[in-house]
């Protein structure tokens, strides 16, 4: 980055179904980028050709005629070991995939602006464990970005919430996308944006919504048609029906009832769909969100949060009208609409812009105070010193002052998505047992020290086994619970006695990625480990995806 100019971070919302891209402009304002059809939001649909990826609108309107080439929800694959997509004999992985679609926003992007996308963050559903984060990083590089961070999805809306809104308040963000959902309350305090507790899960959305309707229009056109060949069992039939039914889902916001025809086998029927019947049938899914929701609430109530502001609906499924109707029914808390299509890729842009000034007063305390770049804290830096770096930078790069202030002051805190433990001897039972030394909804970074105790006298080593899990205990009975995500041995020195303390430390960074150590307190012998998740692409899967998309045309 140049002394004199902070580097321009762009804020990406890679989403199910749909993704966009945004920056903070010349004027300090983030807004989102257009494509080049002309659209500030991309479908996220890749068509596959020999040469050459067709990622957008005109690839979801082929998914009709050419099935096999098209490739649609790649997100709810991310960190899925088996999961692959084949074209012509080959095999593609949920994160090349994605880097198609990344490679799309950034190509226009650049169009519009001029700018080069290099460094970017990226946003995820705040219910992604490890695997799916690593995994979205890694199609951010395969695309040739440099991944300065990945943020929560809810967490970027509020990003943007809170620079438009200052007053104190706490918020829930109801986040229905197209393919995830989460539901997060959020603190929102002097400048200061902390996560309290978050929710949800990623294979819920507004695809959910469609393929109930999907479901129907199949089981109508069979009742009308008085014939048992089911248009879903039809690929050709199957892609139109699901393009007709979000359609007709749009159109029920805007009426009462819609038409939707279906042609299958030489017959083309109209199907009534009532806001109604809709409703009717997607009742359940529905139910699941408010399920969500109030657990997220009482968790946030067991932490001291008993008043809630106002619930704030991004996603684009979140404009339904059952929504807003049912959490208006369930809570008495006020519910707005904010920007639900776009508050995601706008508040990861301004977050990106608060990492590249944090960057650059970073280097002015270096210079101010003789350290080292690597070791300047900027939690501890004096008021003084955080305050002449400050008016330095703004002078340097062109920036109003209270600009650089606002962004620097700005701290975002997060949660623990999942609970981290390792498998541990229950000295009263003998069996083993789920130990989590962090626990889900515990504030980020986290650091966490427990003892455990050798089994046997002069023991030889001992095998941390890190495991991943949704509970909200520290013991967990059930080893089914909890996902293997990495493991080390620790070398014991000779002739430790039975009842021997082994430290183990865990530390969960603000990314939500865990270190490790494991440390024998007397011969001070110690194993570390960053977890780097077996799941997903590996590294040299991602060597070879990066050689291939380099040479492929993305339009």
């Amino acid at each position: 980055m140049s002394d004199q100019t902070v580097s321009t971070v762009f804020g990406i919302d890679l989403g199910t179904t749909y993704s966009c891209i945004a920056y903070v402009d010349e004027f300090g304002k983030p807004v989102v980028i257009a494509n080049m059809e002309g659209d500030l939001t991309t479908p996220s649909v890749v068509q596959f050709e020999d040469e050459s990826r067709i990622v957008g609108k005109e690839a979801k309107n082929s998914a009709v005629l050419a099935p096999a080439q098209v490739c649609e929800l790649v997100k709810r694959h991310m960190g899925e070991n088996e999961w692959r997509f084949n074209y012509n004999g080959f095999d593609y992985t949920p994160e090349e995939i994605s880097s198609y679609i990344l490679r799309k926003l950034a190509d226009d992007a650049e169009q519009a602006t001029g700018i080069p996308v290099k460094d970017v963050v990226i946003t995820c559903p705040a219910y992604f464990g490890i695997a799916e984060r690593d995994a979205t990083t890694r199609a951010g590089e395969i695309a040739n970005f440099n991944v300065r961070e990945i943020i929560n999805e809810p967490t970027a809306a509020a990003v943007t919430y809170g620079l438009q809104n200052e007053q104190d308040q706490v918020v829930l963000v109801y986040d229905l996308g197209g393919g995830t959902f989460d539901i997060t309350v959020i603190e929102i305090k002097n400048g200061a944006i902390t996560v309290v507790a978050t929710g949800g899960d990623h294979t819920l959305g507004g695809r959910n919504w469609d393929e109930a309707v999907v479901g129907y229009l199949a089981d109508q056109w069979m009742a009308e048609a008085a014939s048992e060949d089911d248009p879903g069992d039809n690929e050709e039939t199957l892609q139109d029906l699901w393009m007709r039914a979000e359609v007709g889902k749009h159109a029920l916001t805007a009426r009462k009832e819609t038409n939707v025809v279906v042609t299958h086998a030489s017959k083309r029927i109209g199907i009534p769909l009532s806001r109604e019947k809709f409703d009717e049938l997607t009742s359940s899914l529905l139910e699941q969100t408010i399920a969500f929701t109030n657990a997220t609430i009482q968790t946030a109530r067991a932490r001291g949060y008993d008043h809630f502001d106002q619930i704030l609906l991004v996603g684009g499924s979140s404009k339904m009208l059952q929504v807003a109707e049912r959490l208006k029914a369930e809570f008495s808390i006020p519910v707005k609409m904010f920007d639900p299509d776009q508050a995601v890729a706008k508040g990861a842009a301004v977050y990106g812009r608060k990492l590249a000034i944090d960057e650059k007063i970073t280097i002015k305390v270096a210079e101010l105070t003789g350290q080292e770049e690597e070791r300047v804290d900027l939690e501890t830096v004096s008021t003084t010193i955080k305050e002449q770096a400050q008016q330095e930078v703004a002078r340097d790069s062109g920036l109003k002052l209270h600009a650089v202030k606002k962004y620097n002051d700005m701290s975002v805190t997060n949660v623990a998505s999942h609970s981290f433990g390792i498998i541990a001897l229950d000295p009263r039972t003998h069996e083993d047992i789920i130990y989590n030394l962090v626990l889900a909804n515990d504030q980020l970074p986290a650091h966490k020290t427990e003892n455990f105790y050798t089994e046997v006298a002069e023991q030889e080593t001992v095998e941390l086994k890190v495991l991943e899990n949704k509970g909200t205990e520290n013991v967990l009975r059930d080893l089914t619970l909890g996902e293997e995500i990495g493991n080390a041995v620790l070398h014991l020195p000779s002739n430790l006695p039975v009842d021997h303390p082994i430290e183990v430390t865990f530390n969960l960074n603000r990314e939500g990625r865990l270190h490790i150590v494991g440390r024998e307190p007397v011969s001070n012998v110690s194993i570390e480990i960053d977890i780097e998740t077996a799941r997903g692409i590996t590294p040299e899967e991602a060597a070879e995806a990066k050689k291939r998309s380099s040479r492929l045309v993305i339009s």
